[in-house]
């Protein structure tokens, strides 16, 4: 997906904030989302850090329930688009519609055998299911690539996904700003996600990253589960300054 449709997409200029919620049960989940909405963010995400895909769909349905209109994603935890996508597709059959997927594992591989993610392609266009697909590319918790082989991963993985999103090395941690730079540098004007690290005092250096899926860098201290607004309010600032270009 173009960068520039990507962005539009989500009515921003500046990097699109979507918070990543860490799900234990529906209330607390609902509170979180209201905090995303409070904050003005674009959407968010919804993961499955706990329990198994049959525990979260209900969830994901009593969100949808309460919120509407509101971007949602969803990343089923270490499941790949093969097995996301069908079940997707049989939430929107029964009305519940999903906006978008993160995979942690797109499948690409950096030398062109992309025989898996071409299977999940297939599964997608079979699925009933048309959402936005964040597919993981060199990302944190994933077979290792070379660094030197990060643009091969990353002009590979454009073929396959809407948005090209990558990490640091585990969570909360910093992406080298290189790897963000030969990610851009190889995908050109494709939509490129940062899915770890980021936060409000560190945003800024990534300004050429269309997206921010944030966790850690907005939750409250030493707590995986609950969104601190103040936080989220900080790093929207930034992103909006971004957008303008300000310096911060």
């Amino acid at each position: 997906m173009d960068r520039t449709a990507f962005r539009k997409h989500f009515k921003t200029v500046g990097p699109v904030v979507l918070p990543v919620i860490h799900v234990l049960d529906t209330p607390r989940t609902l509170r979180n989302v209201a905090e995303v909405i409070a904050a003005g963010a674009a959407g968010c995400f919804l993961i499955n850090h706990d329990f198994e895909p049959e525990r979260f769909l209900p969830i994901i349905s009593d969100v949808r329930a309460a919120y509407p209109s509101l971007w949602l994603g969803v990343n089923f935890l270490a499941v790949t688009g093969k097995h996301a996508f069908p079940m997707l597709g049989k939430l929107s059959q029964t009305g519940v519609l999903v906006d978008g997927y993160w995979a942690d594992d797109a499948c690409i591989d950096e030398h062109g055998q992309n025989t898996e993610a071409q299977e999940i392609a297939r599964v997608y266009d079979e699925s009933g299911w048309s959402g936005m697909y964040f597919g993981g590319t060199c990302f944190k918790k994933q077979r290792e690539v070379a660094k030197e082989h990060y643009g091969n991963a990353a002009r590979e993985a454009c073929g396959f996904m809407d948005v090209v999103t990558t990490s640091g090395v585990a969570t909360g941690q910093e992406a080298d700003l290189n790897k963000i730079e030969t990610f851009r540098s190889a995908i050109g004007e494709t939509a490129l996600a940062l899915a770890s690290g980021v936060t409000p005092d560190n945003a800024r250096v990534y300004s050429d990253v269309d997206c921010f899926m944030v966790a850690t860098g907005i939750n409250e201290t030493n707590n995986f589960y609950d969104i601190h607004p103040e936080k989220l309010a900080r790093l929207m600032a930034v992103t909006r300054a971004l957008g303008k270009g300000d310096s911060i």
